[in-house]
């Protein structure tokens, strides 16, 4: 794909300096922070940079068929004509058979109604315009978002928690970038019992992968390339497999951290080493394969969710997504809602470009929306100069060096005045630095949009020592001898280099640090809030560990994203919403396991109103419920939540009556034909949701909201009472105070007024809660209010 661009390379000047950008240049954090950032797709990438650059010539100027998604609502009884009607639209706008036939990707029929095709934009809003079609939308390319964790989660390895029995009937669907079945985490070695009988799906056979690969644990490999292929071409090798087996790692980490089988002594090369488990070892689990390269279509989506739910999954975990769409223009809204509908729990990644507010996605509310904070462990790599003072920084430093002494060089002091990017040699960019002065060397670099490991073990150089300005709180993996350190350290570091005729040092391999005292904190790039698609709905929803965890990986990936980096482990540390998304999927298929009656609704409000809201004196913890939603999950207190806010399809059509939806969009969307939406418009701020947000305030404030709770405590009869925790300026009243439940699952609803005067000018945001309690059980629902001119400080 580089000499694709290369002959476009002398359009203009700015494409020259795209040009070289593109050559030289890897982005360092994407890269770094999650694996599926680092399976950036190279097209996507060249398509990005002839935008930023204006280069025409790359892009073309014909307009051609894409794939589009015709989304037509809830799934129709019979499969055959659902197809059918398909075929028929299409040839309203197509000439002929073969012509409707080449251009069909996907019909899907199972979980709702829809199809996927090769459409022109006139054609495509032609088909829009069409009775019984909900949304038409560009089928766009999605990207994925990436041991001690569930032990800190409070689901020890000596205890079973009243598994296997329950656990072994629950399914997890993973839709990702495949499974490496050959891996420990997907053993069935401890699974005595059957696969469930309702279990209806299958393996698929394809390059290094046979049914064979699949067994009691791995119940279900399925791949979904066609949206991909109508968008690049085939998927041919070397860094990909056209099947299930997953080249990059992400999917089998992900798939593992939800529901893999226990594995004794897992570890990166002696890193985090103990027991690597999922948060329900004994449940099942399916592999759904929609990511290529590190790229996931929306028709590949949409198939996944549809197959998922037709198999019989129970979870979805999803750690993909894109920029926040409209919610029927966006694949993972829609297929959550039909498999929420379904009764399918779906939890998915908010996304990992914090910590700039208004950046969350998934935010559709019957997906659970996951954000990533950090945990009581970290990984130090202690550098130690010529002058014996040691720094601690913190990196994944699996690499000894051979010598004791390595020369220490700035890269800013090195630079290669003949580049035309010398001023920037203090990123250590390749041909910024002159490379005799690097090699056997250990340089300090500072962090930007490059790889400079990379860049400096291609020149022959012996370690980094990165400056990090902002963050040093992640460990990455890196091609060669690598630490972190803040810039307060840095400066000790170049003052010592510019001390002495001959400055040395060395870098010292990680060692594994489990502290109480690190208390867990909004990872700094889990997405923020607000919902910019419904603010008065909180997003994220919750928060899992994210940072720095231990999971299955494939043993052809890169350990460090670097073609160069030739290690295979079959187990890798990672950091992203990716990895906490999965704890949250195996915290509800815990949940689950006790309570297998209760809907999606029900199991994301145990997890939601048991969280533990993370210390807001911590620095990455200010964004407050902005950040991390409810809290910390706590897995077994969800378990007995006391009560819960149940919300079916009933609930969420009147929700989209408040955005306006039509009653036949809704009829449509909901399978309901008699639905219609009330002459009152209902506020969407009135949808039964375990959290409530209060947005886009002018000036004075006075809101009601109404909530409805449901008894699921072991106890019948029981009584609650609300403790209310008021924003800074707001009174508030909740009629009635005390709620008496007199049999199980019985519904009581309570309505809560906020008044103020004016918001204080003080604070960006007012938060507070609602909770909930009998004395034993302590249902807790955020609150958070702010001004229609909400800024980040």
């Amino acid at each position: 794909m580089v000499s694709d661009l290369g002959s476009y390379s002398n359009d203009s000047v700015a494409c020259q300096y795209c040009y070289l950008v593109l050559i030289q240049q890897r982005f360092f954090h994407a890269q770094q922070q999650d694996t599926s950032m680092a399976c950036i797709g190279k097209w996507t990438l060249l398509m990005s940079i002839a935008l930023v650059c204006g280069c025409s010539a790359i892009l073309g100027q014909s307009e051609k068929r894409k794939v589009h998604i015709v989304y037509m609502g809830n799934s129709l009884a019979n499969p055959e004509k659902a197809t059918s009607l398909y075929q028929k639209v299409l040839a309203k706008v197509l000439s002929g058979k073969e012509e409707v036939a080449r251009s069909m990707v996907y019909s899907y029929t199972a979980s709702f109604s829809g199809f996927a095709a090769e459409l022109s934009t006139t054609e495509a809003a032609s088909i829009s315009k069409m009775p019984g079609v909900v949304s038409v939308f560009p089928s766009s390319v999605k990207k994925l978002h990436t041991t001690r964790s569930w032990d800190f989660l409070g689901l020890s390895t000596t205890s079973n928690h009243g598994l296997p029995t329950g656990g072994s009937n629950i399914i997890i669907g993973v839709l990702d970038s495949g499974v490496w079945p050959e891996s420990e985490s997907f053993s069935d070695k401890y699974l005595p019992d059957p696969i469930p009988s309702r279990w209806k799906g299958t393996c698929v056979s394809g390059d290094s992968f046979s049914s064979s690969n699949c067994n009691r644990k791995l119940i279900g490999a399925r791949m979904f390339p066609n949206g991909y292929e109508q968008n690049f071409g085939p998927i041919i090798g070397p860094g990909e497999y056209r099947s299930p087996r997953d080249a990059e790692g992400h999917g089998s980490h992900t798939a593992s951290t939800a529901g893999g089988s226990s594995v004794k002594h897992a570890s990166l090369f002696g890193l985090a080493e103990g027991t690597a488990r999922g948060g329900t070892p004994t449940a099942r689990i399916a592999a759904y394969k929609v990511c290529w390269f590190g790229s996931c279509t929306d028709a590949d989506i949409l198939a996944a969710f549809d197959e998922a739910v037709a198999d019989g999954v129970d979870l979805i975990s999803s750690s993909i997504g894109g920029s926040p769409q409209d919610y029927f223009s966006d694949s993972i809204a829609i297929g959550a809602f039909h498999a929420v509908q379904n009764g399918v729990f779906v939890s998915s990644s908010a996304g990992n470009s914090g910590p700039s507010v208004y950046t969350a996605t998934n935010v559709a509310p019957w997906l659970t929306t996951v954000a990533a904070s950090s945990i009581d462990r970290k990984f130090t790599s202690s550098i130690v100069l010529g002058n014996s003072l040691p720094y601690k920084g913190v990196a994944l430093n699996t690499i000894s060096l051979s010598n004791p002494w390595y020369p220490l060089v700035s890269g800013e002091a090195i630079r290669n005045a003949s580049s035309p990017l010398a001023n920037f040699s203090k990123y250590c960019y390749d041909g910024t630095m002159a490379l005799d002065k690097v090699k056997d060397s250990i340089v300090v670099c500072y962090g930007g949009v490059g790889a400079p490991d990379a860049t400096v073990l291609a020149a022959g150089g012996a370690g980094v020592i990165l400056v990090d300005s902002f963050d040093k709180s992640v460990g990455f993996a890196f091609s060669l001898p690598c630490s972190v350190v803040g810039t307060a350290d840095a400066k000790h570091i170049l003052k010592y280099i510019n001390s002495t005729s001959f400055p040395v040092a060395d870098i010292l391999p990680s060692i594994t640090t489990v502290d109480d005292s690190l208390v867990p904190q909004t990872a700094i790039f889990s997405s923020r809030g607000p919902n910019v698609i419904t603010p008065d709905i909180l997003k994220p929803d919750i928060t899992a560990p994210g940072v720095d965890i231990l999971a299955a990986w494939s043993p052809v990936s890169s350990i460090s994203g670097e073609s160069t980096d030739n290690r295979s482990t079959s187990f890798n540390i990672i950091s992203g919403t990716s990895m906490s998304c999965p704890h949250v999927t195996g915290a509800a298929a815990f949940v689950k396991s006790f309570h297998p009656e209760w809907s999606p609704a029900a199991i994301k409000s145990a997890l939601m109103t048991t969280a533990t809201p993370l210390d807001g004196d911590k620095r990455f913890n200010k964004d407050g419920p902005l950040g991390y939603g409810s809290g910390l999950i706590s897995p077994t207190k969800a378990t007995d939540p006391g009560l819960v806010y149940d919300a079916d399809t009933t609930d969420f059509s009147l929700f989209l009556c408040g955005l306006n939806y039509t009653s036949e969009q809704v009829q449509l969307i909901s399978g309901f034909s008699n639905f219609s939406c009330p002459e009152e418009v209902p506020s969407v701020i009135d949808l039964n949701y375990p959290s409530i947000a209060i947005a886009n305030v002018q000036g004075s404030l006075n809101k009601s909201i109404i909530r409805t709770l449901t008894n699921v405590g072991f106890s019948g009869n029981s009584t609650y009472t609300v403790h209310i925790q008021a924003p800074k300026g707001v009174s508030v009243t909740v009629s009635p105070s005390c709620l008496h439940f007199d049999a199980p699952y019985q519904r009581l609803s309570f309505h809560a007024n906020f008044q103020a005067n004016s918001l204080p000018s003080e604070q960006v945001y007012l938060s507070g809660a609602l909770t909930w309690t009998d004395g034993i059980h302590f249902v807790r629902s955020p609150v958070l209010i702010w001004p229609a001119s909400f800024t980040v400080q």
